[in-house]
């Protein structure tokens, strides 16, 4: 069995205590760009060497704006990291996405302004291709976990990325409407887009709590909300993940391990060194 982690959880804290879990332990990596959110939990599920970090943080302390996401890709990546799963909380965006189902988004908007999108810069620039941002392959491996532990299943539609902290307004709800997207959340970036940086597949499992506030006949989003329904589908997402871990291959038939290859565009010779020993891990295979 190898002993490289393969796959990634990024959600709550309570995916920690998931059952069937063995040799559990926790490593707390330094970056280039600082500490995680939380200590990391590498484990060994249904054969599968995984790892779990709660993105707001033990005990849910760190706000969407505040979440060093740079940090938290680059240490799952040295960790060996090959694919991610981000388990999130959702408002719905369309009818028929319930309160209580789950949408495996395939596109999405950034509607966010306050965050580092990018490890690049300092002296190296990179154009990477996000037209497609999440991994069709590992998002239909989810898809089929999620549905064979008995969730209400949605694959496709567009995540938007609102900055937070607050909820929308309705007049901002219903614009969003308007431009069809399908679900509203505040994590999705720039995770996604700095998880393709470093060459990793990146997929969504996101938990609808809501209908936002556009909805007229249902009541307005509230945490109280968000949460209850999360506490209900923590044992489906747990199901899932153990699914999706027992049958996860270590080949990846798609293209985000080579999703460099064509994106650097500054001549190796005038790259600063101190950016070099930075980002090698990153592109230390093509530079």
């Amino acid at each position: 069995m190898s002993e490289q982690v393969i796959m990634a959880i990024i959600g709550g804290s309570g995916l920690y205590e998931m059952p069937g879990l063995l040799d559990a332990r926790e490593v707390n990596p330094d970056t280039p760009f600082g500490k995680p959110s939380a200590p990391i939990v590498t484990g060994t599920l249904e054969g599968t060497r995984v790892a779990f970090l709660a993105r707001h943080g033990i005990g849910h302390h760190i706000m969407p704006s505040e979440i060093p996401y740079r940090a938290n890709i680059y240490a799952l990546k040295s960790l060996g990291v090959q694919r991610i799963v981000s388990i999130s909380a959702c408002g719905s965006l369309k009818e028929e996405f319930a309160p209580g189902h789950i949408v495996i988004p395939d596109q999405i908007f950034d509607n966010t302004h306050k965050r580092a999108r990018t490890f690049f810069g300092d002296g190296l620039v990179a154009h990477v291709s996000v037209a497609d941002p999440f991994c069709g392959d590992l998002s239909g491996q989810l898809e089929s976990a999620v549905r064979a532990a008995g969730g209400v299943t949605h694959r496709g539609g567009a995540f938007i990325t609102i900055e937070g902290p607050r909820f929308s307004t309705r007049a901002e709800s219903n614009t969003y409407r308007a431009w069809d997207m399908s679900i509203i959340g505040m994590t999705a970036s720039p995770e996604a887009f700095l998880a393709r940086e470093a060459e990793m597949c990146y997929a969504t499992m996101a938990h609808v709590t809501d209908y936002d506030v556009w909805h007229v006949s249902e009541a307005p989003v509230t945490v109280e909300m968000v949460i209850q329904t999360l506490n209900k589908n923590t044992a489906l997402a747990q199901d899932a993940v153990r699914i999706l871990a027992k049958g996860l291959s270590l080949e990846r038939k798609c293209d985000c391990a080579n999703a460099l290859s064509t994106a650097l565009i500054t001549r190796r010779d005038v790259i600063p060194p101190d950016t070099l020993q930075k980002l090698d891990l990153l592109v230390g295979k093509y530079l």
